[in-house]
């Protein structure tokens, strides 16, 4: 007699973020028995959004699902389940072993005496930390460049990084292998991604102004003036000190700028007013602009009244604070501004990072007729203007 065992049925298991939690998601065919096994267990419910039942994930509930359903299912394992995930600042935890702890905290060590900045170093031990969460248990004295290789198509394309993100990545692998040659990574063979060179995002004249005149917070609109006005970064306005203005030679010192530069720029003549009812008004202590006394203000809460400002003005850019900077630069080469002095007054380390707004102003270019044009004009030159050219009221379909 044959005995007819039911069919098990086949359930994904993935690693999801859903409402800022990582979340276990099971994916399967409607089954009255896995779904009663799983109502059986705590924390499971299902999810409109994700279309499949969840919980708070965990690696002893992942166990858990595997030994309750192992009789009545078979399992497809998404690569989810090895990755960290981020997003707003929601993440699995590492499980890095003591011993990797150990090597991280040299490697942060190290890029700090090298005088790396923090962000920086930030990024760099973020990036390091989670490679080798990654590669675990493997032993870092064994990984290779296929290791890396595997981190980027697994990790990196995952979780949607730019190139430039990638770039820092193998920046910060390289000094790595520095602090660790015993592994077998070779520095010299890992490859960085050619650069994405994306056109600056820049405002017109007009809309600059009408930027201005929509916000109406006077603190919020000395802040845009003076990011314009002056090209700064936004690091370096949030850091700008009242003792570094210099109204009787309108210039203002920008300190540990990009690189640790110093430098000075104009303080436009246009803003002094503005400057001085801003100040009068809100009497900040020490920095330009403050949050609380003798605090430095948050560039978030910069970002987010100009993404206001920007709504109010019914500019359908995307404008962010160094798009003002990148207007200021385009602005100065419309003017007549030569690249050398732009080059000064932006910070920039090389030419060719200044080169870029070239490319925005092309005037030249823009002069030149399109041979449509010309072909038009001709035309109506011999008098066959009233002929359809372009402008035909119907079109004919075949």
């Amino acid at each position: 007699m044959k005995i007819n065992h039911p069919q098990k049925v086949s359930i994904e298991l993935l690693k999801k973020l859903h409402k800022k939690e990582v979340v276990l998601l099971l994916l399967f065919r409607y089954n009255e028995t896995i779904i009663n096994i799983l109502k059986s267990l705590k924390g499971f419910y299902w999810s409109n959004t994700l279309k499949g039942w969840i919980t708070s994930y965990s690696d002893e509930k992942l166990s858990e699902v595997k030994i309750k359903l192992n009789n009545n299912a078979t399992f497809i394992l998404d690569a989810s389940l090895f990755v960290n995930l981020y997003k707003k600042g929601v993440k699995t935890q590492r499980s890095l072993t003591e011993e990797n702890k150990e090597l991280i905290r040299a490697y942060v060590k190290y890029l700090k005496g090298k005088r790396y900045s923090k962000s920086t170093v930030q990024t760099y031990f973020t990036f390091i930390a989670d490679f080798i969460d990654y590669t675990q248990p493997k032993r870092l004295v064994d990984l290779t460049n296929r290791d890396v290789e595997l981190f980027i198509e697994t990790i990196f394309i995952a979780r949607a990084y730019s190139i430039s993100s990638q770039r820092q990545f193998i920046s910060a692998l390289k000094l790595f292998t520095k602090v660790y040659p015993e592994c077998n990574i070779e520095a010299l063979l890992l490859e960085r991604p050619k650069k994405s060179r994306p056109l600056p995002t820049v405002l017109s004249q007009t809309e600059v102004i009408t930027l201005l005149q929509v916000t109406k917070n006077l603190k919020h609109r000395a802040i845009i003036a003076l990011l314009y006005s002056a090209g700064l970064r936004i690091s370096e306005l949030i850091s700008l000190e009242l003792r570094h203005i210099d109204i009787a030679r309108r210039q203002i010192l920008v300190r540990n700028g990009k690189g640790r530069k110093d430098r000075y720029v104009i303080l436009a003549n246009s803003f002094l007013p503005l400057l001085q009812n801003y100040v009068t008004t809100y009497k900040p202590s020490r920095f330009f602009v403050e949050g609380k006394v003798h605090t430095k203000y948050s560039d978030g809460s910069i970002r987010k009244f100009l993404h206001r400002s920007t709504k109010l003005a019914n500019i359908k850019k995307k404008v962010t604070p160094h798009t003002l900077r990148h207007s200021y630069a385009t602005h100065l080469l419309e003017n007549g501004i030569g690249l050398r002095h732009i080059q000064e007054l932006l910070g920039h380390a090389k030419p060719e990072t200044t080169m870029i707004y070239t490319h925005v102003v092309k005037k030249d270019l823009l002069d030149i007729k399109s041979p449509l044009d010309t072909i038009v004009e001709s035309l109506a030159k011999e008098n066959l203007e009233s002929k359809p050219l372009l402008n035909i009221k119907k079109l004919d379909i075949d």
